[in-house]
């Protein structure tokens, strides 16, 4: 009995010092494969020097650098998105444990794929994803056979198919080929891959794919993707996908109805069938076991007709629902109110002609994203929607004040709001302080009147101010003094849209301060005043339309110094004088200064005592207008230069011809000048090279 306990001790104590021992002991890095890492390293360029820690002897401690805990052998390198460029070396054929390559998100400046990574097959996972590697892939990639994950998206492999030796590979579980420019046919050889647990063959030029493939792969597969091809024909029966959790289908050629087997599919989370050419009705039944759906989008296809009856209760809660340019209305559809997780309802186009049920602005307390445009919904908008960055409502029938939006407690994190295009009225509310992150602001086309509202100062981030009226004559607003409290804090604005309302006064000087502007469009208004004179500090204009008010005075010299300006108009104003000459303004049709009272110059008609240009074909039209001579200012100027370099050349020429001893000093000044220049860029090239080779 004591022996046994004795060797049960014994036993438990050499199991405990092992643990310490492994515990303790340090994996060394391999000097082979460390030579390797650093070969690997002088072949690419490190502009943002993310491999700086590749300078230890340990290169297990190295970023991106992973090694086994008992061998030591390098197993993992990971240089994801570290801006590298220059080539991949061959070295990595050292790593003979590695199992996973990732060079993804760096940029190889279009090279092929090189080779010798087909020889690397004891690799499991492999990521050249947006590497910008082009050119053929090369068949050395079959011999991957281990491999489980292949990430080949993201570059331009020229309009190639799909090569057949993937389907060799017959252990992967995930592959991405998407955004790679492939195309042609689906190689019939993925459908041996048939433990694929995810596809992805969007963004290609891709036209069809085999049944065969759909019956080999659809068993085991989960997420499939070929969004964003030119694949046509009608769905298939979706009853075999019964393992898919995402069903990426937009952007082809798809037609025909959906077939109902679809809601067969249990497990489904995303449902994405927009952008195609679908029609028929879609029904309850289309959804009646998924459960698990969190994304469904219809969108974009215009024969597709939502046949759901109001008091329906869906199985599902969704995070994201589109439906916009199908067949929704013509009443707003009430089954969206029981989705109470709701964070982005598009239902733009939706043909809805209903009042806006009073639930949609208060009933999603995490809806970020409402769009809702160019339908008919009209009533009132009350208070928005407490969370919503993007807020889009133009296009509709919404009437009635804008005084609710002043109730809001607290700040919004608005980003966009657009209401265009409705029969919005009276004064535009003084609160914007309350959206301070509020991007771009479109209220154009309404009915409104009023002052312009101090508050739109308080807007820091504003980039794009859209006030216009086509219909001219239904908003009037008022232009009033303090211009700064509108205006200095707008910096970032890049466009602003006032035209056709009733703007009277003086464009303000302020401004001028907006650096970044790109477009200004007060057309059509009664501004009066002149053009502000440092116009010319607003160097990013690209579009200026002052046209159609009653502006005076000269066009400001400094408009000349914005080189960027490619569409100006300033006609049907009482503009006078010359224009300004610059190589933009003349570039201009004349109808861009056409109906002002006083301009003149190139391109309209020249202005009075404009000297002519001499005419060659009549010289007596050419008299001097004050001493009556028969030279021209530009001959007089040609025959002073004659006279200049006959006396210049000749009286240095001749002076060398006469004294001996000044000419061969001369000569032997510029002797030693070459002789200076040339020694100092040798001493320069010959101190620039051993700067190279010491760097490198």
């Amino acid at each position: 009995m004591i022996s046994k306990k004795r060797v049960a001790i014994k036993f438990f104590v050499v199991v405990l010092s092992c643990v310490f021992v492994s515990g303790n002991a340090e994996v060394r890095c391999i000097e082979r494969e460390r030579e390797a890492l650093l070969s690997f390293k002088n072949g690419l360029i490190d502009a943002f020097d993310k491999l700086s820690s590749w300078r230890s002897n340990e290169c297990c401690e190295w970023d991106g650098v992973e090694c086994s805990n008992t061998t030591g052998h390098v197993i993992t390198l990971q240089c994801h998105d570290c801006g590298l460029r220059g080539e991949v070396r061959s070295s990595l054929l050292e790593l003979h444990h590695l199992i996973d390559l990732d060079l993804s998100r760096n940029y190889f400046g279009g090279i092929p794929i090189p080779q010798f990574i087909g020889s690397m097959k004891q690799l499991r996972h492999l990521d050249l994803n947006s590497c910008k590697f082009s050119g053929t892939i090369p068949s050395h990639l079959g011999n991957l056979t281990k491999l489980r994950s292949l990430d080949l998206g993201g570059n331009d492999f020229g309009g190639i198919p799909i090569p057949e030796f993937i389907g060799s590979m017959k252990q992967l579980q995930l592959l991405n080929l998407g955004s790679s420019n492939f195309s042609g046919t689906i190689p019939p050889e993925l459908g041996n891959l048939t433990n694929l647990l995810s596809l992805d063959l969007s963004s290609n030029s891709l036209s069809s794919i085999s049944a065969f493939i759909l019956r080999s792969v659809l068993e085991s597969l989960e997420i499939l993707d070929v969004s964003k091809n030119q694949l046509n024909g009608s769905l298939p029966d979706m009853r075999a996908f019964h393992s898919l959790t995402e069903l990426h289908l937009p952007g082809n050629n798809f037609t025909g109805s959906i077939p109902l087997s679809i809601g067969q599919l249990s497990k489904l989370q995303v449902l994405d069938l927009s952008s195609n050419s679908l029609e028929g009705l879609v029904t309850e039944s289309h959804f009646i076991k998924l459960d698990k759906l969190k994304k469904l989008d219809l969108s974009f296809n215009p024969s597709l007709i939502l046949d759901i009856a109001s008091d329906w209760i869906p199985p599902f809660q969704l995070s994201k629902l589109s439906l916009a340019v199908c067949n929704v209305g013509p009443y707003f559809p009430n089954w969206i109110r029981t989705q109470r997780d709701l964070a982005y309802l598009t239902l733009t186009g939706a043909n809805i002609t209903d009042e806006a049920p009073r639930w949609l602005w208060s009933t999603f307390s995490s809806l970020t994203g409402l769009y809702l445009s160019d339908n008919q919904i009209s009533g009132p908008i009350p208070l928005l929607p407490a969370h919503a960055f993007l807020i889009q409502l133009s296009g509709n029938m919404f009437a009635g004040s804008m005084s609710s939006f002043c109730k809001t407690h607290g700040l919004l994190p608005i980003l966009t709001l657009s209401l265009s295009n409705n029969q919005l009225a009276g004064e535009i509310p003084d609160c914007w302080e309350q959206m301070p992150s509020l991007f771009s602001l479109d209220l154009a086309n309404n009915h409104f009147s009023g002052e312009i509202p101090r508050s739109l100062g308080a807007l820091h981030d504003l980039q794009a101010l859209l006030l216009h009226d086509k219909h001219y004559g239904y908003s009037s607003f008022l232009w009033k003094g303090q211009e700064s409290k509108y205006w200095n804090n707008l910096r970032l604005l890049k466009l602003i849209d006032f035209s056709s309302n009733e703007l009277t006064g003086n464009i303000p000087r302020s401004f001028s301060t907006m650096r970044g502007l790109v477009s200004l469009n007060l057309s059509r208004n009664s501004l009066t005043g002149y053009i502000i004179p440092d116009i010319g500090k607003m160097e990013m204009l690209n579009s200026l339309d002052l046209s159609h008010n009653q502006l005076s005075g000269h066009i400001p010299k400094s408009l000349t110094e914005i080189y960027t300006i490619g569409v100006l108009d300033l006609s049907n104003n009482h503009l006078s004088g010359k224009i300004p000459t610059g190589t933009q303004l003349q570039s201009f049709n004349a109808s861009s200064y056409a109906d002002n009272d006083g301009l003149c110059g190139d391109p309209l008609p020249k202005c009075p005592g404009d000297r002519l240009w001499p005419s060659t074909t009549n010289p007596d039209e050419n008299m001097n207008e004050k001493d009556g001579s028969n030279f021209s200012f530009m001959q007089e100027v040609g025959i002073s230069m004659a006279f200049g370099f006959i006396f210049g050349f000749w009286g240095v020429i001749g002076s060398f011809t006469l004294k001996k001893s000044w000419r061969i000093a001369f000569f032997n000044l510029f002797d030693a000048a070459g002789d200076w220049f040339y020694v100092r860029t040798a001493l320069f090239v010959s101190k620039w090279r051993r700067s190279s080779i010491t760097q490198g």
